[in-house]
Formats: C-alpha cells, sequence, structure tokens
C-alpha cells in the first residue's frame, strides 16, 4: 500500500510558526532563516518560502538587518478625526517619536503654489521617520511656508511639528487630500527597517488654518502592513442609476460623507 505524501515540508514550517507567532508577544524574535533549515532540516530557500508566505499574510515582519519578527497588529486610523501622529499615539498608549532624516529650507514651485506662495519662494520641508513604541510606521515629509521656519528650532524628534505651530499662532482647521499606493524604494526600505518588495500607503493631504489658510502640505508614507485606514460609507436614499436625471441630487445622505480625506495628519 502507497503510503499518502506528508504535507510540503515549507508547510510544517509554517504551522510551526504560526503556534509561535499565536504564543509570542508582538514584536518578539523568531528563528532565522539558517536556524529554520537546520531545525527541519530543509535548505534554506524551503525555509524562505515559509517565512516568505507569512510575511506575505503580515502575521510576520522580516526587518533589514535584524531579523525577523512578530508582526505587531496594524493600527486603525479613525475616520473623520483631525489629530497629530503624538496625539493619535498618546490616546492609544504609545509612545510617539520620530527620526529626522533632513529639515531646512529648500525651493519647492509646485508646493510653494499649493500653500498659496509664489513659485520663486522658499519653504521648509521636513522629513522624518514616525515610530509608535519605537517601530518605524510611516515616513513623513513635510512642506511649510517659509514664514514658519521657527519650528526648525523645536525639538521634532520627540515633539509635535502641530505643537510647535501652535506656539506659533496658526492651529489646524481641517484637511484635504487622497491615498495612493507605491513600493517602497531602497531608501525608504532602510529607512523603515523593511525588506523588499514591500507596499507603502502614501497619503498627500494639504492642512488648512481655522481660517482656511494653507499652512502644509504633507506626504506620508505608511508601511501597509502596520497602518490600516478605516473609511465609513453611506447607502443613498435611491439607488444611482448612470444616466438618469437628477440621479446624483436624489441621493439624500443623513450624515456628512466620509473617507481618508479627513482623517488624523502625522506629525
Amino acid at each position: 500500500m502507497t503510503k499518502a505524501p506528508g504535507p510540503a515540508r515549507y508547510r510544517v514550517i509554517e504551522r510551526w510558526l504560526r503556534e509561535r507567532c499565536a504564543t509570542l508577544p508582538a514584536g518578539s524574535l523568531l528563528p532565522a532563516e539558517s536556524e529554520l533549515a537546520e531545525r527541519f532540516d530543509v535548505s534554506r530557500m524551503t525555509a524562505r518560502q515559509a517565512l516568505q508566505n507569512l510575511a506575505a499574510e503580515g502575521l510576520i515582519e522580516r526587518r533589514r538587518g535584524a531579523g525577523t519578527f512578530v508582526a505587531p497588529k496594524p493600527l486603525h486610523r479613525a475616520d473623520s478625526v483631525l489629530l497629530s501622529f503624538t496625539q493619535d499615539m498618546q490616546r492609544r498608549g504609545m509612545t510617539a517619536s520620530s527620526r529626522i532624516v533632513s529639515a531646512g529650507l529648500i525651493t519647492s514651485p509646485a508646493e510653494a503654489v499649493q500653500l498659496g506662495r509664489r513659485p520663486d519662494t522658499w519653504v521648509v520641508r521636513i522629513d522624518r521617520i514616525r515610530l509608535a513604541d519605537g517601530i518605524p510606521v510611516a515616513r513623513e515629509r513635510a512642506t511649510l511656508p517659509e514664514e514658519f521656519k521657527a519650528v526648525l528650532d523645536h525639538d521634532l524628534a520627540t515633539g509635535s511639528l502641530d505643537a510647535a505651530l501652535r506656539k506659533l499662532g496658526r492651529q489646524w482647521g481641517k484637511a484635504s487630500g487622497y491615498v495612493s499606493a507605491r513600493l517602497a524604494s531602497e531608501d525608504d526600505a532602510q529607512a523603515l527597517e523593511l525588506e523588499m518588495p514591500a507596499a507603502l500607503l502614501v497619503e498627500s493631504r494639504l492642512v488648512y488654518d481655522v481660517e482656511g489658510r494653507p499652512v502644509e502640505r504633507t506626504e506620508t508614507a505608511y508601511v501597509a502592513s502596520r497602518w490600516v485606514i478605516d473609511t465609513g460609507l453611506y447607502v443613498p436614499a435611491q439607488p444611482y442609476e448612470a444616466g438618469s436625471a437628477g440621479a446624483a441630487d436624489s441621493a439624500a445622505p443623513t450624515a456628512p460623507a466620509q473617507g481618508p480625506n479627513a482623517a488624523p495628519v502625522t506629525r
């Protein structure tokens, strides 16, 4: 009688790693490829396949130069609430911090125009890696008008850019923007401690003060496996039919339309 084949060896490794992930706290170090290959008497390619499969599911994280870890549950961001990254992390009981990549005055005609300035004016550019309890979750590039260059004197590693702006007499009022996706560059991957290829959710946003004046443009690239943007939708009063007269007007929402555009902004 022919014996039925057992599961593929990488599946055996996957099952063992799943059990470890279920019992160990997030951030726990897992065995390296070489250790798994020796433990299960397989090639490193087989061990790598198991790790890649679990990484694709978001159960583990492979951090460049550090190792393989039990992945933390992704942070969910509520819709339609304008909070700084620091405020958001404090609300979760986490510590917010940043690594400064660069900060200073630059020229960027397109962004200057978006901020309501002439194309030839200087703007402030702050490029930071945002961390939650020491884990990098996003790369944020913030651009402000030159008149706010005094923010460069503030502690932008442990402090809040929003707080720095308030000290200069500007307070956030609202924000608009959109979310797209891209693969991390080599530079992004190194800064965010990611194994390539890695997906990023990129939020481009224009922030206005309480008087409706643009004060900040940001492009925040979130690690897709560590950050989730929650959205809220409503059902129109009548089904929309393409080509019907007044169809768009017939949808009478009972609450403001919500989406990622008004969600918290990282600072």
